[in-house]
């Protein structure tokens, strides 16, 4: 509570010049009971939420807070007639991430939660201005491409308030497009096509603590960015050719351009770029928002018509297009442009971006899937950095499902520094005695939906016992040991997690130790009783 009285006098100034009511919880908020913030003050939308019960408050549960990685969703835009709407979707999202793709492997190192608070406008601002909701969550223009938010101190004091259920708080926008934003606070929507792809994309920043990988940012950084070929190269274990030795691809980026230019039927959008006839095959490159047909616009290289497929059923959302060409792009200047064919859609089809990437043959620049090498990626500023994998990892191509294994080793190790492999040591004594382990449900002990076996790597949990430092090896790999009733000591017991996804481990994360002692026999015990 002085932590909590602490932080809301840093946002409102000293209790003794409030003029308003405040409400004071001396319970935890996760509990059974609702109860609904205050529509009057914003200072009541800070300290109170309302929860759902028991059975909806909580997404997907793996093991107390304690000792597990919280991600909490915090509604924004949705009003009280809205909530079940924010449920499913806060759902639908977590479902998505943990089950069928990306954290799937490190779901028992999570727990998933809702946390609903009433907005009073529905939908989020756009033009600079927030609407009326809890955090202020707006677009800086029309473009659908970050979300900001306007009430950061709102945000830190909402995830504050649950203590260690609140690790990583994603604000999810009651938003039907793209959009969202990495950091402190992760920003994603509720669009149905990419909601799922931005919070794994913004997940990527927030917890892994690694940048980019496409092209024309401005932050490299992480597991998954090497800046020059010096010892020791960051994924020298991962590299596919095996003798720890990095070659850069050979490739280059001629073009890049985020336009967000709203297209019209006058004028195409144009661009000018030259090449130097030096590449074997090339990438068009572009993302588009409110073009649902292919008839509905026209891309022209250097006179060419570039055909392209749009996404099944994207609406006026955005998606995001590649068009591999195998022929060499001549030694000189080209035009690329893109013009809208649909009167229908003036005002609202938009070119968000475009970029051209020339690529060496085959002995050059090595495409398989899959591949680890060192891939160049191009900053805003046209610098050079590299990354893991050609496509292969999410924090290039957004539409992706899946991280590159270099993010996900580094996605088990921020994890496993939070996460003790050890739940809990316990005993029981009646006739005899009973050492009981509680460890993280991996390896072996995974629990298992349909059909998740067969994707899921090889791993193991291996379980070393002693007692008074002599080891009890005929107890490998139990998590109940049973013991003489007489028996006392101290006993101790090794955690280590195995798994493919994980090849170097320098600071000893995937290893736990616990440790019990036994002081009184199970027969003094009984006869005390």
């Amino acid at each position: 509570m002085p932590l909590l009285w602490q932080r809301a006098e840093s946002h409102c100034g000293p209790r003794s010049n409030w003029d308003f009511d405040t409400l004071i919880l001396t319970d935890s908020p996760r509990g059974n009971s609702p109860f609904s913030p205050s529509e009057d003050n914003v200072v009541q939308n800070i300290l109170t939420w309302l929860f759902q019960n028991s059975r909806s408050s909580h997404l997907f549960i793996t093991g107390h807070s304690s000792n597990r990685v919280d991600i909490t969703f915090f509604g924004d835009g949705y009003t009280e007639n809205e909530r079940d709407k924010f449920l499913s979707d806060a759902r639908s999202l977590a479902l998505d991430i943990s089950y069928n793709h990306t954290f799937l492997t490190v779901r028992p190192l999570l727990n998933f939660w809702a946390a609903f608070a009433a907005s009073n406008e529905t939908g989020i601002g756009i033009g600079g201005e927030p609407k009326d909701t809890i955090f202020g969550l707006y677009r800086d223009g029309t473009e659908l491409r970050a979300v900001y938010y306007a009430k950061p101190e709102v945000a830190a004091t909402s995830c504050d308030l649950l203590g260690d259920g609140c690790d990583y708080p994603i604000l999810l926008a009651n938003d039907p497009l793209y959009g969202g934003l990495g950091g402190r606070f992760t920003v994603t929507t509720s669009s149905k096509m990419n909601g799922p792809l931005v919070l794994r994309h913004e997940l990527g920043h927030s917890v892994i603590k690694e940048g980019e990988e496409y092209d024309g940012g401005f932050a490299y950084y992480g597991p998954n960015a090497a800046h020059n070929f010096t010892s020791p190269f960051p994924w020298a274990h991962w590299l596919s050719d095996g003798n720890g030795t990095p070659r850069a691809e050979r490739s280059v980026m001629p073009m890049q351009a985020y336009p967000w230019t709203v297209l019209s039927l006058d004028e195409p959008w144009t661009v000018k770029f030259n090449s130097s006839g030096q590449y074997a095959r090339h990438l068009v490159r572009f993302s588009l928002s409110a073009i649902p047909e292919a008839k509905h616009l026209s891309i022209v290289l250097d006179g060419e018509e570039i055909q392209w497929t749009p996404m099944p059923g994207i609406g006026v959302d955005r998606w995001h297009y590649d068009v591999h060409r195998n022929e060499t792009l001549a030694d000189g200047e080209h035009t690329l442009s893109f013009s809208l064919q649909e009167g229908a859609l003036v005002g609202l089809a938009q070119l968000c971006s475009a970029e051209i990437i020339e690529f060496g043959d085959a002995d050059e620049f090595n495409a398989t899937e899959g591949h680890i090498s060192a891939y160049p990626t191009y900053s805003d500023k046209n610098e050079t950095s590299y990354r893991p994998t050609n496509e292969g990892c999410l924090m290039r191509v957004v539409t992706s499902p899946d991280f590159c294994k270099v993010c996900v080793e580094g996605l088990w190790h921020v994890l496993l520094e939070r996460v003790n492999l050890i739940d809990d040591i316990s005993t029981d004594c009646t006739h005899v005695r009973t050492l009981n382990l509680d460890p993280v449900k991996l390896g072996q002990l995974r629990s298992l939906d349909a059909g998740e076996g067969a994707s899921l790597p090889q791993e193991s949990l291996s379980i070393i016992w002693a007692k008074d430092g002599t080891p009890l090896p005929h107890f490998e790999n139990k998590t109940k040991i049973v013991l003489d009733a007489a028996t006392t000591g101290n006993f101790t017991v090794v955690v280590q997690f195995f798994t493919e996804e994980v090849r170097v481990d320098p600071h000893g994360f995937l290893k736990d130790t616990g440790s019990i002692e036994i002081n009184t026999p199970c027969r003094a015990i009984d006869e005390h009783v």
